[in-house]
């Protein structure tokens, strides 16, 4: 059995996009993606690009490390904006690559920027672990957007839908060993969401999470019992406030040990003076307005952030390979 993972990252990746706009490969299964109608490309762009540098100057400004990697212009890769969903890196020194689902997000995967990463940024990387082949079968399992990663307790909580898919969770949970703890959770016109981290978010003590989304039999009770075995208080918000994003905030550790609560502006919104203050009691709330972002693409603050929980390399040591 692995060591425990820590739950909270001090660093980020981030990837700052060049070609941002609402992509078509994803509307279908997405349904937090808003059609923007008629909309200038260029103005799209800049309007991503601008929040994308709000965000990272607060979670700056909070004691957050951010790694800010450029993307590229070709070929286009609408989505880049979230690096979570196809690598997640871990304490061993392991780095996760991802099958997902979009033709045009498999081009997202970048073996340069993990390269960097293992090289001239310091840390280690002893393995790549590369799942995406699972594509190829019609098996999707988009990262930290489809697992919700208890990284001590070495469990992953999973809504299943078109993006998440029972064949590459196995293979997830037997190399990874993790246990695998699958639920079905659907929006208020009965279709599968599409990833669970907009629903739900695990943090050291707590879990904000969208429980009345849960409709398997016994699932519910399932998820919640584990939450609580787990010493994790259970925040639960309505579909309404899912749908501002509130389900999808991150939390992290800053430079001083104190903990960071990251979040969009709306899902900052959503809250209720009581959630705001339960919320408190882990952290310092963080936000930034990426309206246009959520928008167009569907995602918010945590799908931006692919938290990097490599060890760091001693003085001394070569290169990683």
């Amino acid at each position: 059995m692995r060591d425990p993972e820590p739950q909270l990252a001090k660093t980020v990746l981030m990837i700052r996009p060049v070609g941002f706009r609402s992509n078509p490969q994803t509307a279908e299964s997405n349904q937090f993606q808003r059609d923007p109608g008629i909309v200038d490309p260029e103005l799209e762009q800049r309007a991503a690009a601008t929040q994308f540098q709000g965000l990272v100057d607060a979670l700056r400004a909070a004691g957050i490390g951010v790694i800010v990697e450029p993307d590229l212009p070709d070929p286009e890769t609408p989505d880049s904006i979230f690096p979570n969903n196809w690598v997640s890196f871990h304490s061993d020194g392991t780095v996760v690559i991802y099958p997902m689902m979009a033709p045009n997000r498999r081009a997202e995967i970048r073996p340069d920027v993990i390269e960097r990463l293992g090289g001239e940024r310091g840390y280690r990387v002893e393995r790549v672990l590369d799942l995406s082949g699972h594509s190829a079968a019609g098996h999707y399992l988009e990262g930290t957007g489809s697992l919700v990663l208890d990284r001590p307790n070495r469990i992953a909580y999973a809504a299943l839908s078109p993006r998440t898919s029972l064949e590459a969770l196995a293979d997830f949970s037997q190399r990874m060993e993790y246990e695998v703890l699958a639920f079905e959770a659907l929006d208020r016109d009965g279709q599968e969401i599409y990833h669970t981290n907009v629903m739900m978010s695990l943090g050291e003590k707590f879990a904000v999470i969208c429980d009345e989304t849960i409709t398997g039999a016994g699932q519910r009770q399932a998820v919640l019992l584990r939450l609580e075995e787990t010493g994790h208080e259970v925040i639960s918000i309505d579909r309404s406030q899912m749908r501002s994003f509130l389900g999808n905030c991150l939390q992290l550790e800053a430079t001083d040990g104190s903990r960071v609560i990251a979040m969009s502006r709306q899902a900052e919104d959503a809250l209720t003076p009581a959630q705001t203050t339960r919320l408190r009691r882990h952290g310092r709330i963080v936000s930034s307005p990426i309206h246009d972002i959520e928008r167009s693409a569907g995602g918010s603050v945590r799908c931006m952030l692919a938290e990097v929980h490599l060890p760091e390399r001693v003085s001394g040591e070569g290169l990683s390979a």
